[in-house]
């Protein structure tokens, strides 16, 4: 029993978080494409752990209770992480809708649109 023990401890203690840290510093679930971003959000919309996995069939349940335990146990600095790239997206956004003006693009295929029903 003293082994089991002994050996339960280590695997407890040799156990992290199954995130991934890629070079543009997107934090991954595993090996996944699964973002922690993506996880975090349904989970505080209320979603359990099971139905996390059901929905992303590329992750293993342990891997999402793990990743939970990880934001519960250091929320805090995930927070920041999360409002970090939640700035990153809206900077991406308008830098795209600048270089690409949503309303221009509209106006020529509008524009093309009617060129087609005349003829």
């Amino acid at each position: 029993m003293a082994q089991a023990l002994v050996s339960l401890s280590e695997g407890i203690a040799s156990e992290p978080a199954p995130l991934e840290f890629t070079t543009d510093g997107v934090i991954r679930i595993g090996k996944t494409r699964v973002t922690l971003d993506t996880v975090i959000a349904v989970f505080k919309q209320g979603t359990t752990a099971e139905e996390i996995a059901y929905r992303y069939p590329s992750l293993k349940l342990a891997d999402v209770y793990a990743t939970i335990a990880f934001y519960l146990n250091h929320q805090q600095e995930v927070e920041v992480y999360l409002q970090q790239r939640q700035q990153q997206a809206q900077e991406i956004r308008r830098m795209n809708e600048a270089k690409f003006d949503p309303q221009g693009l509209r106006d020529r295929l509008l524009a093309r649109k009617a060129e087609r029903e005349v003829c």
